[in-house]
This record gives C-alpha cells, sequence and structure tokens, in this order.
C-alpha cells in the first residue's frame, strides 16, 4: 500500500433518522476485549474539510507531513461538511477491518460524533484529531487541537476505553439535549457563518437567543426507579466531565459510576435564564437554585400525547427524533488511542 493515498468522497444527502451503518451501535453488545495495537497499522482517516479555523489543505499537509516522515500508511477520506460523513466513516470501517487498522475521525465535534457512531460496538480503535472550537472531548483525554502534534501522538499512543451516551440508539461523546439548547445551537451556528467561529461569538449568539421567548415542554421523566413530571424549556445530558466541571455542576462525579448527568429546570424567565448562562461562566451553575440535575444510567422522557417527533442536538449537530427518548450507557466503551506519555497529554 503506498503511504499516502488521498480520496475526495462524494457527498450524499443526510436523511432524518437514518441509522444505516448505525445499527450496530444501538443493539446489546456482550463485553469484548479491548483491541491490542502492534505499531504498524494503517490510519484510514474521514477528513472534514470544511471543519474548524483551517483550511481542509492545512489539516491534510499536517496529517501527511507526520505519517509520511515516520513511514507510517494511511489512507486519506475527504468530505466537506456532514454530507457524505457517514459514507466515509462506513468505508474507513471496512478498510480497518479488512486490514487490522484504525479508524480516525478529523475534524469538529459533529465529525468526531458521526465517525463514533460508525466505529462503536465493531471492535475496531478509534483516534480523533479535532478541529472544533471547544473540543471538550479531545481535551479531556489530553488530546492536542494541533493537527501535527495530535498526529505524532498516533504514532505511540495507547487504548482508553472511553464511555460514550446513546440517545434513540445515536452515540454522544459530549452532551445531548432537548428543547431550548438546540435552538442556542441552530443560532449559534448561524451566526459563526457570519461572523466566525470564536467563543466570543458563540456568547453573544446564546445572548440573543434568550432574549427571545421560549415554549415549555411538558415530559415525565422515568430513571433509576424513579418518575417525576415537569415542564420545563431544556434538558441537557451530559457525558464530559470537562465540560461539567466548567459550568460548575457537581454531579460530574456521576461520570466515573457509568452515568450520565442530567441538567433540567422549571420553566424560567428572560433575566433567570442570563442569570443561569451568567453562572455557568463563572463555574457555579451547579449552585443555582433553580437547576435540577442528577446522575443516571438510562432515562426515559416521555413528551406530551401529541408530541411524535422533536428537536435534539448531540454534540452540536440537530437531529428529529421519535418520542420517546431513551438516554442511556452503552454496554461497551469507545477503544480511543490516547498519548501513551502523560506528559504529551495537553492539560485542559
Amino acid at each position: 500500500m503506498p503511504p499516502h493515498t488521498a480520496v475526495p468522497h462524494t457527498d450524499v444527502p443526510h436523511t432524518e433518522e437514518s441509522n444505516s451503518g448505525l445499527s450496530h451501535a444501538g443493539v446489546s453488545h456482550a463485553a469484548t476485549p479491548l483491541p491490542e495495537l502492534r505499531g504498524d497499522e494503517t490510519f484510514y482517516i474521514v477528513l472534514n474539510t470544511g471543519s474548524g479555523k483551517h483550511t481542509g489543505s492545512e489539516v491534510q499537509d499536517s496529517i501527511s507531513a507526520v505519517l509520511n516522515a515516520a513511514g507510517r500508511n494511511f489512507k486519506l477520506l475527504q468530505v466537506h461538511g456532514g454530507a457524505g460523513l457517514e459514507a466515509a466513516a462506513n468505508e474507513a470501517v471496512a478498510l480497518a477491518r479488512a486490514n487490522r487498522g484504525v479508524v480516525v475521525a478529523a475534524g469538529g465535534d459533529g465529525t468526531l460524533n458521526a465517525v463514533s457512531n460508525v466505529v462503536l460496538g465493531t471492535g475496531l480503535p478509534f483516534a480523533i484529531l479535532p478541529q472544533g472550537t471547544f473540543n471538550y472531548f479531545g481535551r479531556t483525554f489530553g488530546i492536542s487541537q494541533d493537527t501535527e502534534t495530535a498526529t505524532r501522538c498516533l504514532l505511540d499512543a495507547v487504548i482508553e476505553p472511553v464511555q460514550v451516551g446513546m440517545l434513540n440508539n445515536k452515540v454522544f461523546l459530549v452532551n445531548a439535549s432537548l428543547g431550548l439548547y438546540p435552538d442556542l445551537l441552530e443560532d449559534r451556528e448561524a451566526y459563526k457563518q457570519r461572523y466566525g467561529r470564536s467563543r466570543w461569538v458563540a456568547l453573544w449568539s446564546a445572548l440573543v437567543t434568550l432574549f427571545r421567548a421560549h415554549r415549555q415542554l411538558s415530559v415525565t421523566l422515568d430513571f433509576e426507579g424513579t418518575t417525576r413530571q415537569l415542564r420545563t424549556q431544556t434538558i441537557v445530558v451530559g457525558n464530559n466531565a470537562l465540560q461539567l466541571e466548567h459550568i460548575g455542576v457537581h454531579e460530574e462525579v456521576e461520570l466515573q459510576h457509568d452515568h450520565l448527568v442530567a441538567m433540567t429546570a422549571r420553566p424560567l424567565s428572560t433575566l433567570a435564564l442570563y442569570t443561569l448562562v451568567a453562572r455557568g461562566l463563572l463555574s457555579r451553575m451547579g449552585d443555582a437554585e433553580n437547576l435540577i440535575s442528577f446522575g443516571f444510567k438510562k432515562m426515559t422522557v416521555r413528551l406530551g400525547p401529541t408530541r411524535r417527533r422533536i428537536k435534539v442536538a448531540m454534540d452540536g449537530e440537530i437531529f428529529w427524533l421519535r418520542a420517546p427518548l431513551e438516554f442511556r450507557v452503552p454496554d461497551q466503551p469507545l477503544p480511543l488511542l490516547v498519548p501513551r506519555d502523560e506528559s504529551q497529554r495537553e492539560r485542559a
């Protein structure tokens, strides 16, 4: 196999609730041992050239320079934007299965999410070259957002089992949500397209979105043998201790016990929403009297009798799913490549 092959991938339309190539992630599997690395595996890299602040050619050049210099075989499967990601991920998985390789996702949170959905349950090693704005998933495991540094770390990596969350048989790595939060994400993306990608743009768009009136959801939550009914503007389920720590939600310890963390509140005024955001920026959201948060391993969210579909967000991407919604921790972890040497891991 030549040391470098770049393959542009044809875009395919994204269909609502498409499960093509994802069925293995939604089926209960018996626990399997983590794969082992020989040190000479071929990397099959799904590269989203539309992610991040750098151009696709810059990222490709950095990856190619490091791996070619190391004499490591790899193949790039390039897409631009979300369309085509699932097809490229399926191709990478098929190639990695046939050649005992590693599947790598290079892009923002949405790219990492799409590829991990296809990888989970295959038994294949998974690696990331993160390009996103916040990069909570990569930072949690010390994986650099600098492409050259992250690629070098792939050459001497170890596999760490990583918990993921699932919502109606779709994987999420950082968080999943319904109600107000998906609206925030949609508006944030519109602002980024207009004003560029930065944390300040994300904050400003959130403040503008919160100023508008928002509908309330009537939900029934079934979790851990408990049933709870409430009206709320949003429910967010977290799977990332770093993000929970940054906003000051103290249930992050629940993630260490194979749990997810739910965050919600009873209906809030605009001023109360602004106050809650401010507490999050100050890492004090967990102290808010109107915040409801708890850990769980499985939770079913039932909507009113007339609601059959609802807009949700997973790792920054928007989907429409059928109710009821089931959040859970799958039986199998994701076999993630992380830097072997602790000194190579970047501190969050």
